[in-house]
């Protein structure tokens, strides 16, 4: 069966350019691969003549020897066409750049590419830092201006971050013609590696800054002021765009983020916008009833009436006394624990007023007669 002309199997025009060559390809190669046409018998015979027709097409040598004999071009020993199966898809060399260019093409996008004639970025964006600030409760609540110390990389000034002695642009790099990697062959297989020249930035400085030995960049600690917002809580993060590390050779910072922890309180005990604080009452205060002073975290103070009867556990809200939140939405409520205090290291008449006390107060203890009694049913049920 008589091969078929490559631009018909492409789809183009003896006159196509080599964009527009390679745009067909593209187009081809998508639609027919196997992958996609597992229903279709012919699906692996079309996409390999388009690998085929493509391998010559991309070439100019080859190209122009196809355009002059045709098929001819390729047989009988007359080059360096396609060889090995009637379309090309046992060759080893050839089909295997092919399909590199093909797969590069497809997917370079969403891999970063590889460029074109200046092939990788010489310039390379700067690593993120990472700085962990302790902050007390008190500067949570109200927010607070720190002054933070970062160790990091920052532009050289000497070469204005490009990395060559006086500023001067970096040179195209000869062992991979700006691309930033290399290819080997191995056997079926094109491999590629890194640049073992320029490390993969495509361009390579000729002439390195004598400050920063060609990173574009150099060691030093800064000083930053940082707004800490009201009602941050341990674990909120702070983006400082444009803050962390300075980008390789004229490339952008990276950012730096702070992350919050805030320091436990000797009074308050923090739950989200509220705060608890646990409040010692006398004995005679619970009993009786009365007023209590507490603290609240702006440094004000509140009074708090206890009721006559108060347990150990009760508590009482105060609205508006907690903390704010983050980004609006009001203010917490302070709970106030109370904890009933019993008196110690007392007077002999002391204890006597109180053995007094027990014996006209039997009948006042409704919390212990009910647990006693519900005791006593207990051990009853388990005689029984």
């Amino acid at each position: 069966m008589a091969k078929r002309d490559y631009y018909d199997v492409l789809g183009v025009s003896r006159g196509a350019s080599a964009e527009e060559i390679k745009k067909a390809y593209r187009k081809k190669a998508k639609e027919l691969h196997p992958d996609r046409n597992k229903d279709n018998p012919d699906a692996e015979s079309q996409f390999k003549e388009a690998n085929e027709a493509y391998d010559v097409l991309k070439d100019d040598t080859r190209k122009a020897a196809y355009d002059r004999f045709g098929h001819a071009a390729f047989e009988g020993g007359m080059g360096g066409g396609p060889r090995g199966g009637a379309h090309g898809y046992g060759q080893q060399g050839d089909f295997a750049s092919a399909f590199s260019d093909v797969f590069e093409d497809l997917f370079g996008d969403f891999m970063g590419g590889r460029g074109g004639a200046g092939g990788r970025q010489r310039a390379q964006r700067g690593s993120d830092l990472r700085y962990n600030l302790r902050v007390t409760l008190e500067e949570a609540f109200s927010g607070v201006q720190k002054s933070i110390t970062v160790p990091t990389s920052i532009a050289c000034g000497a070469c204005n971050g490009t990395g060559a002695e006086g500023g001067a642009e970096p040179e195209t790099c000869p062992t991979c013609s700006g691309m930033g990697k290399v290819r080997a062959q191995q056997g079926f297989f094109t491999v590629e590696r890194t640049c073992p020249t320029c490390g993969g930035l495509g361009q390579r400085i000729k002439n390195p800054c004598k400050s920063c030995h060609g990173a574009g960049r150099t060691e030093k600690e800064r000083q930053l002021s940082v707004n800490i917002p009201a009602g941050v809580e341990t674990g909120t993060r702070i983006r400082l765009a444009g803050e962390g590390e300075a980008g390789m050779r004229g490339g952008p910072s990276g950012d730096l983020y702070i992350f919050i922890e805030v320091r436990e309180h000797a009074l308050f005990q923090r739950d989200g916008v509220n705060l608890y604080c646990r409040v010692p009452v006398a004995m005679t205060a619970a009993v009786l009833g009365g007023d209590v002073e507490v603290p609240t975290i702006d440094g004000g103070r509140s009074k708090v009436k206890v009721p006559s009867g108060t347990q150990t556990g009760k508590q009482m809200r105060l609205r508006g006394k907690g903390m704010p939140a983050l980004r609006g939405g009001g203010t917490g409520d302070m709970l106030i624990e109370v904890a009933v205090e019993t008196p110690v290291n007392l007077t002999s008449r002391q204890k006597e007023l109180l053995r007094e006390f027990e014996q006209l107060s039997k009948d006042n203890n409704p919390e212990g007669s009910t647990f006693f009694s519900k005791v006593k049913n207990f051990w009853d049920g388990m005689k029984s």
